[in-house]
């Protein structure tokens, strides 16, 4: 993830708090604010800067965030339904009982963020990074993945049920856990010591008896 300072746009920024539904915000910079149940539908962020922000609850339905820098911005059941991600970078956020079904993120880095039961149904990743992040109990249930990957990450509780993955690699995660979708796990790459930490959990999900 870049620094601040390594924005092609960080020079341009402006000062700006309040946001509205519906606004439309470029260059704009949001900083050390909290919002309680903020109804923002159809926001837009381009090219702009979100910094130690925390949202409790709130409606970001329709919002759409492009060249976007986030760092340690807090989420907690907030609903990003449909949703638009576009090479986005969020370091150090998190994100707690967020809905986001139908999202789209394209070209979008977390990096050391944690999702705790993040409901991604239906939504669409395309060459998204999951860096040094911690990820429990995901749910992707229809959702398409694309050159998804996770270094360095933990992830448990992955629930895949009719996701269609295409090249995601989990290689170089520290830890997977599947709970459900394991049929989805056909697109995926895998190494070796990740295969055998699957085997147990696989082999129940096929019915298969292990006997020595």
């Amino acid at each position: 993830m870049r620094a601040l300072a390594e924005l092609p746009f960080a020079a341009h920024l402006e000062p700006a708090s309040g946001p509205v539904a519906d606004g439309d915000y470029e260059c704009k910079r949001f900083n050390g604010d909290e919002y309680k149940e903020p109804d923002l539908r159809g926001i837009r962020f381009s090219e702009s800067v979100l910094t130690d922000l925390t949202f409790a609850g709130g409606l970001l339905l329709h919002g759409r965030f492009h060249d976007v820098w986030q760092r340690n911005v807090t989420m907690t059941g907030t609903s990003l339904a449909d949703t638009s991600w576009r090479d986005t970078e969020l370091g150090e956020c998190a994100w707690n009982g967020v809905e986001a079904p139908g999202a789209e993120l394209r070209r979008v880095e977390f990096a050391g963020c944690k999702l705790d039961h993040v409901n991604f149904r239906g939504a669409t990743l395309d060459k998204v990074v999951f860096r040094d992040c911690v990820l429990r109990d995901p749910d992707f249930a229809g959702a398409r993945l694309s050159g998804v990957t996770f270094p360095g990450s933990r992830v448990e509780g992955l629930a895949l049920t009719k996701a269609t993955l295409k090249q995601v690699d989990f290689r170089g995660a520290h830890s997977i856990g599947v709970s459900a979708g394991f049929e989805a796990l056909r697109g995926a790459i895998i190494d070796h010591e990740q295969l055998l930490s699957l085997a147990p959990t696989l082999a129940a999900a096929l019915g298969l008896i292990v006997e020595d």
